[in-house]
């Protein structure tokens, strides 16, 4: 397969690459076409029906070098091909992207263990055990993105003791805490601290400020 004809294909449409696989594509020993053929494949799906006639149609590619590239993904123990029963009780042949899925995962582990033994952070066990089930390596990757830009192990925890009493356990929400605190200059448990007091005092001359609109003129007077 040439590189332009998938450059081309791609320009057409939108290919999703999480950021922690390409950071990482090089660990999975992989040319650059070979490695954008298995993000074609991952865009389809854990499970695909393997139709490599359709694959060479939708990358504008020879047959050949897509039998040639899903050898090479399956030789590396990437892809599997197996013969499954469908919804409607039919056979037919599926790709399967389970073997990338625990590759991505024992290699999310490896950092996470990496930190640790280094003497690094605990915070992946405690939003785990917050969590209550073992976080995705994209999870892992968002933690450690938050650790390797300098932020502070008792401001993530902070955050999470956050998300917590608005009743919510999600990642997600608990980076749209952090970015807010950054944006506003929140570094430290004492500035998270100084910065409730101040909304606080806001809230309490807010209420005042209501009262003296709502009071009852007329009957003050008599």
């Amino acid at each position: 397969m040439k590189g332009s004809k998938l450059i081309s294909v791609f320009k057409q449409g939108h290919l999703v690459i999480p950021l922690f696989i390409l950071q990482n594509y090089k660990k999975f020993d992989l040319k650059m076409d070979e490695f954008l053929f298995l993000m074609y494949l991952y865009n389809l799906g854990n499970s695909s029906i393997f139709n490599p006639g359709k694959f060479a149609e939708d990358l504008n590619m020879e047959l050949t070098d897509v039998m040639g590239y899903i050898g090479t993904l399956t030789d590396k123990k990437l892809i599997r091909v197996e013969v499954v029963k469908n919804e409607k009780g039919l056979m037919e042949e599926v790709v399967l992207l389970d073997d990338f899925y625990n590759k991505l995962s024992l290699m999310t582990m490896e950092e996470v263990n990496q930190v640790q033994k280094s003497g690094g952070s605990n915070i992946f066990e405690i939003i785990e055990k917050e969590f209550g089930r073992t976080l995705s390596p994209i999870e892992y990757e968002i933690i450690k993105a938050w650790l390797d830009g300098d932020m502070s192990e008792e401001l993530i925890k902070e955050a999470i003791k956050e998300a917590t009493f608005n009743g919510v356990s999600n990642l997600r929400y608990i980076d749209k805490i952090l970015y807010e605190w950054g944006k506003l200059g929140i570094k430290s448990v004492a500035d998270v601290e100084t910065n409730r007091k101040k909304r606080s005092k806001e809230k309490d001359t807010a209420d005042v400020d209501l009262d003296i609109v709502e009071w009852n003129w007329f009957d003050d007077d008599e």
